[in-house]
């Protein structure tokens, strides 16, 4: 997390900034919006209905 407002310089050389008073920056490389982190790291949970969720008695 860092204080904004936020300018970063990537590898490429492209500026990216924030205005928001605080930003989370990606360090896995995962997120979509990349510098800023969007949770992609997190394990996603399927909910996988159980036997008895999917014949109702």
């Amino acid at each position: 997390m860092v204080e904004g407002p936020v300018e970063i310089v990537l590898d490429d050389g492209t500026v990216a900034r924030s205005e928001r008073f605080m930003v989370a920056l990606c360090t896995c490389r995962r997120s979509r919006i990349y510098p800023w982190c969007d949770t992609s790291h997190r394990p996603r949970e399927r909910a996988v209905p159980t036997p008895e969720d999917r014949n109702p008695s």
